[in-house]
């Protein structure tokens, strides 16, 4: 369960404050892959970014009583001058988990091959995307956060995400962004809608997507 509570982040822009999450509170309960939706603009990385601690609310919390990863595919999330390699280390020196067992997962999966030790700051959006998927794939996480991630790369290892995905959705539970409705039905079996800083969780995911289709109409 993931419990917000709230929970209010503004930016300022211009010079003048912009309220993205708005006072939001809401209860996420275990063993749901939630999707998240909404317009472009409506806040859905940073409320994935404040639910995996990454960056901090202006006021109000966010409560959970099970592990949760970083968002994954969100490029910001590894430091650009170490190599994908170090980055792998610090993760797995973080988490708890097995330097040397995370570093071969991510190695093999990612498919990088020298790049993988080269600065991050010389990879492509798709490289970093591959990195992040690997290195929070290859740790057993309660909850997963997901970005769009699973349509990086070629057909072959989009396939690849894919599957690796749903292995851990077998014991896992996620909140994915994602701009695809067909995949949106693939991985998730309920819906939180975000509009005007706040959210609206469905347990029917079609109620939600017909609510965010609405919104986009």
């Amino acid at each position: 369960m993931i419990r917000i509570e709230h929970l209010t982040k503004s930016f300022r822009l211009r010079g003048q404050r912009r309220v993205v999450i708005d006072d939001l509170s809401l209860t996420l309960p275990t063993g749901k892959s939630l999707a998240l939706l909404g317009r472009n603009g409506a806040g859905k990385s940073t409320l994935l970014q404040m639910i995996s601690g990454t960056l901090h609310a202006d006021s109000g919390r966010v409560l959970s009583d099970g592990t949760i990863s970083w968002p994954v595919g969100l490029a910001s999330s590894f430091h650009r001058e170490l190599t994908g390699a170090e980055n792998v280390r610090f993760v797995a020196r973080i988490y708890g988990v097995d330097t040397d067992e995370l570093v071969a997962f991510v190695q093999d999966f990612a498919e990088l091959g020298k790049s993988f030790h080269m600065p991050v700051s010389s990879y492509s959006s798709g490289m970093k995307s591959r990195l992040t998927f690997g290195a929070s794939m290859g740790i057993k996480f309660d909850t997963y956060l997901v970005d769009e991630v699973t349509a990086v790369g070629d057909r072959s290892f989009k396939r690849k995400s894919r599957q690796l995905f749903r292995e851990r959705m077998e014991s896992a539970s996620a909140i994915m962004v994602n701009h695809s409705m067909d995949q949106i039905r693939q991985f998730c079996n309920a819906g939180v809608v975000l509009e005007n800083g706040k959210a609206r969780y469905f347990e029917d995911l079609e109620e939600a997507i017909d609510l965010h289709e609405k919104i986009l109409s």
